[in-house]
């Protein structure tokens, strides 16, 4: 599997991608909202475009699909719950159906509700495991629900889903908010010495080379998975003195989003 991160530069700071098959050059795009971009990238390794996966239902993620069809006469596949929200699509799918890309490749869709209801995740069956986690899981941070989610089901998402995942899978988000989501962070766990160095290292970092995170990285410095935290716990306790002294993860990712929707 052969995996190109393609940095769009727009306002949204959307991270598009293309997942090839290194035999026979067959090509998935996810998200490729900057169609233009991801045609010039498949071009040039010499790669067919044969499917477009969109994680969810956003204009941001999904815009670029009718200009990739007309040019590729590839095959959209999304959630199949989204089939009256993304126009033409050709496959919908759900938790643990495979998408096959070439001779080689093999993606495991994750039903992942919390952004929006009908998102997907793409776990690569790979020896070094990936995860294509659209707006649920970003770099240090989580996504918001502000259009069409809910928080309650992106902590189910995060709590029996990706917490499970191997510390050695590799997390390829739709966005690059890798800076502000390690200031929350810090915000909320000044002591937290792993997201200390990593802000240093990379805060001036260029993101069409952007750092990828594995799970055990995320773990250590995304305050979403830190919800046991001493630290993180006080300081709610200091905002929100009706968690009480010992406040479920729930609550705690619950109040996590909270604050981050107007940090």
């Amino acid at each position: 599997m052969i995996v190109e991160q393609v940095w769009t530069g727009n306002a949204y700071r959307n991270f598009n991608y293309l997942i090839a098959c290194p035999e026979t050059g067959d090509a998935l795009a996810i998200d490729p909202l900057d169609y233009t971009k991801c045609l010039k990238v498949a071009a040039d390794r010499g790669w067919r475009i044969t499917q477009i996966l969109n994680t969810h239902e956003h204009g941001d993620h999904t815009g670029g699909n009718k200009a990739m069809v007309k040019a590729t006469g590839a095959k959209v596949v999304a959630h199949a719950n989204a089939k009256d929200r993304i126009p033409n699509m050709d496959r919908g799918v759900g938790a643990g159906d495979v998408i096959r890309v070439g001779r080689t490749v093999e993606l495991e869709c994750l039903d992942t509700p919390g952004h929006t209801m009908s998102h997907i995740c793409l776990l690569s069956h790979t020896d070094q495991p990936a995860l294509f986690s659209g707006d649920t899981l970003f770099n240090a941070g989580a996504g918001n629900c502000h259009n069409g989610g809910h928080p309650n089901q992106l902590y189910e998402t995060f709590e029996s889903q990706l917490a499970k995942l191997d510390d050695n899978t590799m997390i390829y988000p739709g966005h690059d908010y890798l800076i502000n989501n390690l200031q929350f962070t810090l915000d909320r766990e000044p002591d937290n010495a792993a997201a200390q160095e990593m802000l240093a290292r990379y805060q001036d970092q260029d993101p069409a080379n952007a750092l990828v995170t594995s799970l055990g990285m995320e773990r250590e410095m995304n305050t979403f998975f830190r919800l046991q935290s001493p630290t993180v716990i006080a300081r709610l306790q200091e905002q929100f003195p009706e968690i009480g002294e010992s406040p479920s993860p729930k609550d705690v990712f619950l109040k996590l989003r909270e604050l981050r929707n107007s940090w």
